[in-house]
C-alpha cells in the first residue's frame, strides 16, 4: 500500500490509466476479429455487399489502430504491424478476385 498522499495518487492514475488503455486494446482486437470474419465471409461469397463491409471494416480498425497509437496505448511499430497483417489478409482475396 502507498505510504504518502502523492504515491495513493499516482497508484490511482495508474489504475485508471491502465483501465483505459486495455478498453482500447479490447476495441482494436475486436475490430481486428470483426475484419477477418469479413473477409471470410467475402473469400466464401465475393460480391460487391460485402465487399463493401469489408472496406468499411477494414477503415474502422485502421482508425481505431492509429488511435491507441496517437494516445500512447499501443507502440507505433506495433500498430503499424497490426495493421500491415490486416492488409495482408485481403491480398491474396483480391488478387484471385482479378
Amino acid at each position: 500500500m502507498a505510504n504518502t498522499k502523492s504515491a495513493l495518487k499516482r497508484a490511482q492514475i495508474a489504475e485508471r490509466n491502465r483501465l483505459r488503455n486495455k478498453a482500447y486494446k479490447s476495441a482494436v482486437k475486436t475490430l481486428m476479429k470483426k475484419y477477418v470474419s469479413a473477409v471470410e465471409s467475402y473469400t466464401a461469397n465475393p460480391t460487391p455487399e460485402s465487399q463493401q463491409e469489408v472496406q468499411a471494416r477494414l477503415s474502422e480498425a485502421y482508425s481505431k489502430i492509429d488511435k491507441a497509437v496517437k494516445r500512447g496505448v499501443l507502440h507505433p511499430n506495433n500498430g503499424a504491424r497490426k495493421k500491415s497483417r490486416l492488409a495482408h489478409k485481403l491480398q491474396p482475396v483480391v488478387q484471385s478476385a482479378e
